[in-house]
């Protein structure tokens, strides 16, 4: 259980429940809740909540004033009402790019660790088979291998499941429709085996065209499906469960509740799965039809920019699932002239990524996602990068880049040692092998280590140079010792509270002297709002500074324009210089005589030093008496 999570829990009941929750992000101290009814929440005692500093309405949200801490309350927050992590909320709209990556990373966070386990074991195993140890024919080699591989074969129904979870989407749904994607009958593979088994040939469309496909399947004997292999996939299902998650929202306010728990499900499969099918399929065949005359024809103009190129872009092909396009041809020339170059290239884009990683465990900040980067070490020198990219170095993006650069020059320099593969098989260090002539010449396996060696340097040092952790561990720096995480103010007026924006004096409500409000006084004294000192009293005793312990400054500034009375119907009790008591008496004024000169007695309250603060939240009663909080604030 989590530092916060009884707050937590508090928090979501508070609001109304998981069910009132349309959405939430946060900001630097405030959770921003989007509720679907406001009424519901209990805003008296959130107000009151230990750990909560006040709550605030706003542009359609409900927010809840936490602290400098708020990072890890969210992560609570989230948890405890099963919902999806909208993020953080910035100043500035996030980007199409950064939303792909933030899908993509919050899809891979729940099973990292798994995720890394796995490919540590297929690691292992390539390692016992490289050393004699192990047969890979073995009853025990299948079984452990089968295991290890498992995550990677299934991977659709995993991130069916967490993309559902992200999209709001019934994560059930999800994980069905990932394993719609994942059936052996649904596969290409499968099919252009079936067909062959029974000699028969499948319909071609758009022939002589980019756009050209074989149709093995036609819904309603109409729709054409272009089938594509979908296991190991990732960008696929995420698009699937996307659009599954918009045909639920419209399905539940059609469909009555009484029948939602069965009916809705139907209906969103029944629509998203096929839909999905029709879709994606013919946009993976166009682009893989145009990655694939593209290389042919990018090798034939220079090798050497082929090698630039497809290294630095393999790692984001296989994301997308789009390095098929190339690797069919590896083993067509393999067959027909036993050695080919086509995949040469991509050999060093795992140990560039693996690099890349070593170099984060020096710098890395978070203990978390530190632990995480030795077994995606180790995994990604076996060829497993899978943990490496979408737990590290992808949601960090600049690492990410680093890998691609470190890859393309380790993949021209493979091509112009115009290295050959003899065999497919090996997988990161193993891969070496595939270099080595069947007559035992291992002049190829030498130069691709070279190649390796100045693609790990080039993206390790990058990195180490030119990448800062940005994160910053909120738990320390709230509880570092002597620095408060909040400062309340206490009312040192009785009377009817003004917003500062309404206050009748320019200088003051556009907040350039200071964020606070005001009193409108209905009794003629001050008192000292916290224990402080007193570090600015005008000789017309009209005004009065004053600083906390804690370091806190400010302005008590009893009427507007009262300077004009030079000091008639004002009397100071303290001098500056002198230490003060919270509740101390430091001015008396005559309310009435003030009045009748004709002068505003609304009374500003504000911090001056306002930068030195996160939040600062003025309340919203209609009135206060001396002692009453009236200011909360955040510190940084």
């Amino acid at each position: 259980m989590g530092k916060y999570s009884s707050l937590a829990k508090q928090i979501v009941e508070n609001v109304g429940g998981p069910d009132n929750i349309n959405g939430l992000s946060h900001c630097i101290t405030r959770l921003r809740f989007r509720l679907k009814d406001e009424s519901k929440a209990n805003d008296d005692v959130l107000k009151n909540m230990d750990g909560v500093v006040t709550i605030m309405k706003s542009g359609g949200q409900y927010q809840v004033v936490i602290g400098n801490h708020v990072p890890l309350v969210y992560e609570e927050v989230v948890a405890a009402a099963g919902i999806a992590d909208a993020g953080t909320q910035g100043d500035a709209p996030q980007g199409l790019f950064n939303k792909f990556l933030d899908i993509i990373s919050g899809c891979f966070q729940p099973f990292l660790g798994v995720l890394a386990a796995s490919g540590m074991l297929k690691g292992v195993l390539a390692l016992l088979v490289s050393f004699k140890m192990l047969d890979r024919t073995s009853d025990t080699y299948l079984l452990f291998y089968q295991i290890g591989d498992a995550i990677f074969y299934f991977m659709p129904i995993v991130i069916g499941y967490t993309s559902a979870k992200k999209f709001k989407l019934h994560p059930i749904v999800g994980m069905a429709i990932g394993m719609a994607m994942c059936l052996p009958t649904l596969q290409l593979s499968g099919f252009e085996a079936s067909f062959a088994a029974k000699e028969l040939i499948p319909e071609t469309i758009f022939a002589g065209t980019l756009f050209e496909s074989k149709v093995y399947m036609k819904i309603f004997g109409v729709i054409p499906v272009i089938l594509n292999n979908y296991t190991s996939s990732v960008v696929p299902v995420i698009f699937v469960t996307a659009f599954a998650a918009q045909v639920q929202k419209i399905a539940k306010r059609v469909i009555p509740e009484m029948i939602q728990n069965f009916f809705v499900p139907f209906v969103v499969l029944s629509i998203a799965v096929p839909v999905g099918f029709v879709v994606i399929g013919p946009v993976i065949s166009v682009l893989t039809n145009v990655l694939q005359n593209g290389f042919s024809n990018l090798m034939a103009f220079s090798p050497i920019l082929y090698g630039l190129i497809l290294g630095t872009f393999w790692q984001v092909l296989v994301i997308f699932g789009l390095h098929w396009s190339v690797v069919p041809l590896m083993y067509i020339q393999i067959a027909q002239f036993g050695t080919s170059q086509v995949l040469v290239p991509a050999f060093t884009a795992s140990f560039a990524q693996t690099a890349v990683v070593l170099a984060m465990f020096f710098k890395l900040k978070d203990q978390k996602l530190k632990s995480l980067a030795i077994p995606a070490f180790i995994s990604g020198i076996m060829g497993v990068t899978e943990p490496a990219i979408y737990g590290l170095t992808l949601p960090k993006k600049k690492p990410f880049i680093f890998s691609l650069v470190g890859a393309g020059i380790g993949g021209m320099i493979m091509m112009a040692f115009d290295l050959v593969t003899y065999q497919s098989g090996g997988l990161g260090i193993f891969g070496v092998f595939n270099y080595i002539k069947l007559d035992g010449d291992a002049s190829g396996a030498i130069k691709a280590l070279i190649a390796v060696a100045a693609a790990v340097s080039t993206a390790f040092l990058l990195t180490m140079f030119f990448w800062k952790d940005d994160y910053v561990d909120e738990e320390e720096t709230t509880e570092r010792k002597g620095i408060l995480d909040r400062e309340d103010v206490l009312s040192p007026i009785t009377g009817t509270i003004i917003p500062l924006a309404n206050v009748k004096d320019e200088a003051f409500a556009m907040g350039t002297m200071g964020n606070g409000l005001a009193i409108q006084p209905t009794e003629g004294k001050v008192v000292a709002p916290f224990d402080g000192t007193v570090t600015a009293l005008f000789p017309t005793n009209h005004a009065i500074g004053i600083t906390s312990d804690n370091g806190m400054e400010l302005l008590i500034h009893v009427g507007l324009d009262t300077v004009q009375l030079d000091g008639q119907y004002f009397e100071a009790l303290v001098k500056q210089g002198d230490k003060v008591t919270q509740g101390q008496t430091l001015l008396k004024f005559d309310i009435d005589a003030i009045t009748e000169a004709g002068y505003n007695l609304e009374t500003p309250i504000i911090i001056t030093n306002k930068d030195d603060y996160l939040d600062i939240l003025p309340i919203d009663d209609a009135s206060a008496k001396q002692g009453d909080i009236i200011i909360r604030t955040v510190i940084r």
